[in-house]
């Protein structure tokens, strides 16, 4: 997705850190997310779909390490604890020639949580509480959803902590939100644009040189 950027009147987020290399993978599809559901910190399962999006991101990821003359040894493996990142990670790694259990966890990499809106969609919950609903679309950086949620700026302020710990090169899987959140700190995007990235589950993006790509 390409955003019209208007650095005049968006405040940015701080640029708080630039690692060496940085290597991202939202994990696979999940029912959920074929439906459009909040999905949050539920831990809902991959479905076959996403599976196969963690094995073809594995594969590419080899293929990256392989034509650039990485060693994996070089590199963290690091993952959101819940199920849909576990098993995504690990199907990487296998699809890598890897142990599959051979990564960490952090529990800052949890997406972020929609509180009691998680399960809904956005279609559903108009129909019950279209203020908050219009609340949301016109400031979604700043919404907190009811029932404990959090917002973006929240999330942003939690990743951000995480961010300035990596020292070294790092494969992450992790959560749309996590990774909107880590691309804007990392260009320093204006904070309305973030909630509004686009993050495909079948890419693996990659930040070196102080640019983020696809590979």
């Amino acid at each position: 997705m390409t955003l019209e950027l208007d650095t005049e009147t968006a405040e940015n987020l701080p640029r708080l850190h630039d690692p060496n290399c940085l290597i991202f993978i939202r994990h696979g599809q999940t029912d959920w997310n074929a439906e459009g559901r909040m999905q949050g910190q539920k831990d809902i399962p991959l479905n076959e779909t996403g599976r196969e999006q963690a094995r073809g991101n594995g594969r590419r990821l080899k293929a990256f390490f392989e034509n650039h003359g990485c060693s994996v040894n070089q590199f963290r493996f690091v993952a959101s604890p819940m199920d849909r990142t576990r098993e995504t990670m690990a199907l990487v790694r296998e699809n890598m020639d890897l142990d599959p259990s051979g990564y960490e966890l952090d529990d800052q990499l949890r997406e972020l949580t929609f509180g009691s809106w998680e399960g809904s969609t956005i279609p559903e919950l108009a129909e019950v509480v279209p203020d908050l609903v219009e609340e949301r679309r016109r400031d979604k950086w700043a919404f907190v959803p009811p029932g404990g949620g959090e917002s973006y700026a929240m999330l942003s302020e939690r990743i951000g902590k995480w961010l300035v710990t990596v020292d070294r090169p790092t494969v992450v899987v992790a959560h749309g939100g996590v990774f909107r959140a880590v691309n804007g700190l990392l260009q320093g995007l204006p904070k309305r644009d973030v909630p509004r990235l686009d993050v495909p589950q079948d890419r693996v993006f990659l930040w070196q040189d102080t640019s983020m790509s696809w590979i």
